[in-house]
């Protein structure tokens, strides 16, 4: 199994960098590979990390730290919320106390043992989950955020659902902020001071799903090192978020049922049932109930995971709302990337709201994202997502003229209009655009990224 997680390295010893890849790549999404100090704030600004792994000695200072402690500063302040484990040859303590006060999260010394850096990564990712700021009611929470009748209606059911131990079924399309409703509901529940742990169903392999739901005892099967709780228990005391549940083969799904029935797991290699406590939010962008009638689904199990569903609506059905995001994130933009006095035109605007916004939310971020890094003159810069938007429409004038550019013929032009194409036809459910397109949902994902669809 490969954790749904980005990891970079930044380590001037190419030798080196390709060690750690060879040890990390079988194990996460994504791993990164930096070689040149200077370029860490750039690669921040475009990519977002989970685990930053730093080298604390550069070629221009070899022994005394001062240059990895400068970039550990330059990492959180461009990504406060990630996880930098410093490594050095130089292995002192005070130098890995002071790395530590300044906001590294852990310390390993090189040589490193592939094991030791593995289980030390992965530590990083569960104490990032587990220690994860909920998200209040306040103005500012995204889910909480709009003003429509139909987001009116969705805060309701929040903080109905929220005061309850119900379980809890978020549906609605890609993009739409089922996760940020998640966060939202544990931060509103009498379960806000335990931990928010969330699980990718759709990223599970299936031959690991028991390992990493029910967790494993040492010696369980050839790569288990050491005891693993499961996610199930590290939920104990708080709240259990399965995204993209509609993904789960019928096999796992039996299993899943057993646990959630009986409120116990086994783990892989022990015969002894432990309780677990905690309280269970889905989410899918699929219908569940036209999956049930097609044999895909286990009926019992959509009983017991949706004594309250939870219904995000995509932005086209909620127009009044995009002006407010779009204020939103540009202000939230700005302050990341310390702009100011940037302001979106009255005619890009207009163009905003009226366009349907395919990936929802999420697209909609992007967007101000990368109109807020490209802009010029206080001017927010939309230019790449109209004219995405443009080559998308059927009026298009170089398509009814008949006339092509050069450009038209690039392979990266032909996969972003696909891509875009298919997400608008599938409106914006990833899963089955991914599977349209003959890819995985991580390759498309990837690929929105690069296209800032």
């Amino acid at each position: 199994m490969k954790y749904p997680a980005t990891v970079l390295i930044l380590d001037d010893n190419l030798d080196l960098l390709t060690a750690a890849r060879l040890c990390l790549k079988p194990h996460f999404q994504q791993v990164l590979l930096l070689s040149e100090p200077a370029e860490l704030l750039t690669a921040l600004t475009q990519q977002r990390v989970d685990i930053l792994l730093l080298d604390m000695n550069f070629q221009r200072d070899a022994s005394s730290g001062e240059e990895g402690i400068f970039y550990l500063k330059q990492a959180l302040n461009t990504q406060p919320d990630l996880k930098v484990v410093m490594m050095t040859a130089y292995a002192e303590l005070p130098l890995a106390v002071r790395a530590m006060q300044l906001g590294a999260s852990d310390f390993i010394a090189k040589p490193w043992q592939n094991e030791q850096l593995l289980h030390t990564l992965q530590q990083q990712l569960v104490t990032k989950a587990a220690s994860h700021v909920p998200v209040t009611a306040a103005a500012d929470s995204l889910p909480m955020l709009g003003e429509s009748p139909a987001m009116q209606q969705v805060q309701h059911l929040i903080s109905k659902a929220a005061a309850t131990e119900a379980n809890i079924l978020l549906s609605g399309e890609s993009g739409t902020g089922k996760a940020l409703a998640a966060q939202a509901i544990h931060a509103a529940s009498a379960r806000s001071l335990g931990p928010l742990i969330t699980v990718d169903m759709g990223a599970i392999h299936s031959s690991l799903f028991e390992s990493e739901l029910f967790g494993h005892k040492k010696g369980a099967f050839t790569d288990a090192k050491s005891d693993y709780s499961g996610r199930l228990m590290q939920a104990s005391g708080g709240t259990l978020f399965l995204d993209e549940l509609g993904n789960l083969p019928l096999a796992q799904q039996a299993k899943l049922l057993t646990a959630l029935q009986n409120r116990t797991v086994v783990a892989v290699g022990s015969s002894q049932p432990q309780p677990f406590d905690a309280r269970l939010i889905c989410a899918t962008n699929d219908n569940l109930a036209l999956k049930v009638q097609s044999g895909e689904f286990r009926q019992d199990l959509l009983y017991r995971i949706n004594t309250i569903e939870i219904t995000l609506p995509p932005l086209r059905q909620r127009r009044e709302d995009i002006s407010l995001l779009l204020n939103w994130y540009l202000q939230h933009y700005c302050e990341k990337y310390q702009q100011t006095g940037l302001r979106i035109t009255p005619g890009d605007l207009k163009l905003l709201c009226q366009y349907d916004w395919p990936g929802n939310v999420r697209q909609l971020a992007h967007a101000v994202e990368r109109a807020v890094v490209l802009a010029e003159g206080g001017i927010a810069d939309f230019s790449q997502l109209f004219t995405v938007a443009a080559s998308n429409s059927s009026g298009l004038a170089a398509e009814t003229a008949g006339s092509a550019t050069e450009q038209d013929f690039t392979l990266d032009y032909v996969e972003q209009k696909t891509i875009a194409q298919a997400l608008q036809y599938y409106q914006g459910n990833i899963s089955q655009a991914a599977k349209a397109l003959g890819l995985t949902r991580a390759a498309l994902y990837r690929r929105m990224e690069k296209y800032q669809l």
